[in-house]
């Protein structure tokens, strides 16, 4: 059996970010977890998916065979290639940021039937960023999981030259593994459903 594919996507592209940090620190726990013996991770830094704002004429979901230009094929490639999700999302003014949107907004079958799961930070532990952000991956008919990850204060958690500091996420490795737990969950179900399997996963 092919291993699982699940991308971690850094939603933020500004300079000095945090977003880089949570997405590694996910990374290296998910990869040390249970469900690495089926499942292959890979982080995604929109940094290196830049795309113009979107004005398409025409809605992703109509969109029959390749997109218009390489970038967005590009993009659309490595996220049709995935079998979940885990979104790292900053909240900007109680939203999350505009180059996550635009990167959610060019696609729309590549996302379909697919669980997603939030590691957030900023204000509120960036909890109003995942609630928007759960509306949109329902419209975008995937499934996002109820545990999140909410990181507190991220502008206290970091060194002089923006590294970060020893140990300050390691109160947060219990929400991450229930994250991984239930996305690893979704993920196998949903997969089987996008391949017309019959579904009997037990939830523990």
């Amino acid at each position: 059996m092919n291993k699982l594919k699940i991308k971690i996507i850094i939603g933020s592209i500004r300079q000095g970010r945090f977003g880089d940090k949570p997405a590694k620190w996910i990374f290296d726990i998910a990869n040390k977890s249970e469900s690495s013996k089926e499942t292959e991770y890979e982080i995604l830094d929109l940094l290196d998916y830049q795309l113009p704002v979107f004005a398409e004429g025409t809605s992703p979901a109509y969109v029959e065979g390749k997109y218009a230009t390489d970038a967005v094929n590009t993009w659309a490639d490595k996220i049709a290639e995935a079998d979940g999700f885990i979104i790292v999302a900053a909240e900007y003014n109680h939203g999350y940021p505009s180059s996550l949107k635009n990167n959610l907004d060019y696609l729309y079958k590549e996302w379909n039937n697919k669980p997603v799961a939030f590691v957030a930070y900023g204000s509120a532990g960036g909890a109003r960023a995942v609630e928007q952000l759960r509306q949109v991956a329902i419209e975008l008919q995937m499934a996002p999981t109820r545990n999140a990850v909410h990181i507190m204060s991220p502008w206290d958690l970091t060194n002089d030259d923006n590294s970060l500091k020893a140990g300050v996420l390691d109160k947060y490795e219990g929400s991450a593994l229930g994250l991984l737990k239930q996305l690893s969950w979704w993920t196998k179900t949903l997969k089987m459903g996008r391949d017309g399997g019959k579904i009997s996963i037990p939830f523990e």
